[in-house]
């Protein structure tokens, strides 16, 4: 008698494999000194708790197949990325184009001290999930049609392998949005340092996993 076994998921011929990796935790924003800009957005270093969180990244990542690693135009994704690029002796590439979603009035840090005061917009942009609530952000059709040509582009450019890609929560959370058609903010939960992962081939996005943190839990990290 034929017998029909479960099989492993396989990516499908010519797919690519894209581990979305939220940088580390950045510095505190302090009113009277804020970030400065690079690329019109809040360019912060990593704090010690997200150097700590490169450094699990890079331990968890090490072992596993990555042809590519990618950063963005911003340092905190350039720091993450560093200790596992130093394992693997790769050279990352810079995806500017996966540069954090555009807060307009609110970059240099503003956007954290708003949505810690509860301010009427900052409920407004949660209630609507959209970014382009805040005065001067980024339009949200603008945000979503860079972040779907960067991922395709990397796609295009690296058929059957497997990319470590650092970027950020709100690119994460819109790449999650244009694979699974959910609301706009179904997916802003990506934990600094964070695993997310997603196959992209033949007009096809697959999700694989979202905010995977188990490297980040000391328990486990010793196991």
């Amino acid at each position: 008698m034929t017998a029909y076994r479960q099989h492993r998921f396989a990516p499908p011929p010519g797919a690519t494999e894209l581990l979305l990796i939220r940088h580390g935790e950045s510095q505190p924003y302090h009113p009277d000194r804020p970030f400065p800009l690079t690329d019109g957005r809040a360019d912060p270093e990593l704090a010690p708790e997200g150097v700590a969180q490169a450094e699990a990244v890079a331990q968890r990542l090490a072992d596993q197949r990555i042809d590519a690693i990618y950063v963005t135009s911003l340092r905190r994704t350039v720091q993450t990325a560093a200790p596992l690029a130093g394992r693997l002796g790769l050279v990352p590439n810079v995806e500017r184009q996966l540069r954090e979603v555009g807060l307009g009035d609110w970059e240099g840090g503003l956007y954290r001290k708003k949505v810690a005061e509860n301010d009427p917009v900052a409920r407004r942009m949660l209630a609507e999930e959209r970014w382009d609530v805040i005065p001067g952000a980024e339009p949200g059709e603008e945000f979503a049609a860079r972040v779907s040509d960067a991922m395709q582009r990397l796609a295009a450019a690296h058929p059957d392998q497997r990319l470590a890609v650092f970027t950020h929560g709100g690119v994460i959370g819109q790449a999650f949005v244009l694979a699974s058609g959910s609301r706009g903010f179904a997916f802003v939960a990506a934990a600094n340092g964070s695993i997310s992962e997603l196959v992209l081939g033949d007009d096809k996005w697959i999700i694989r996993r979202f905010n995977d943190t188990a490297h980040l839990d000391p328990a486990v990290s010793r196991r």
